[in-house]
């Protein structure tokens, strides 16, 4: 038995402190989600706060969820856009950017080979990501540095996973190009130095 069915048991019997354990395991992944989406930091603790109440309503059937951090991610997700809708009702224009969807946090890189990457290259692999429409950067960010498995983007999104694999496609060709394109212009101003 795992450590996180062990502590969905023991949330499942009312285990105040095995349910503190929970949240501490997955509240900044979610308000990252959140956050990604909302782009307010209030409305996106409140959102992670809200899927934590729902878990906590719905502690005696965790044990019985295939993946609880998918299902966390979809309430947070359904809020979200839930607050995006009611927001968009109350205030009649409101642009794409307001969404929040082109706003992730890409992390820094950490690893030995990615330190050898320059400011200016990491600026240029932002500035590509950027330019991803919203959805498909949303769908990359969830493969690639949240690396969720395809299918649990799939079911989490309410979308097939041939469109999974579309968007991250896309995101890869268009990445791609426009890395391309950076890196030429990066050797031919080498070569005039």
């Amino acid at each position: 038995m795992n450590e996180l069915y062990h502590e969905l048991v023991l949330i499942s019997q009312g285990s105040q402190v095995a349910f503190n354990g929970f949240i501490s395991r997955f509240s900044n992944t979610l308000y990252c989600h959140a956050y990604g989406i909302l782009g307010c930091r209030e409305m996106a603790e409140e959102v992670v706060s809200d899927a934590f109440l729902e878990a906590w309503r719905m502690r005696k059937k965790l044990t019985q969820l295939q993946n609880v951090r998918a299902w966390l991610t979809r309430i947070v997700y359904n809020k979200s856009v839930d607050y995006l809708r009611r927001e968009r009702n109350r205030v009649k224009q409101i642009s794409v950017e307001h969404f929040g969807m082109g706003d992730f946090a890409f992390p820094d890189m950490q690893t030995p080979a990615d330190t050898l990457i320059s400011a200016e290259e990491l600026a240029s692999i932002n500035a590509a990501i950027d330019t991803l429409p919203p959805k498909c950067k949303y769908v990359f960010f969830l493969a690639k540095v949240e690396k969720m498995p395809y299918q649990d983007i799939a079911n989490m999104l309410g979308i097939a996973l041939a469109t999974v694999n579309y968007h991250v496609g896309l995101a890869v060709q268009t990445l791609r190009q426009m890395l391309r394109g950076c890196a030429k212009r990066s050797v031919s101003n080498a070569k005039n130095e």
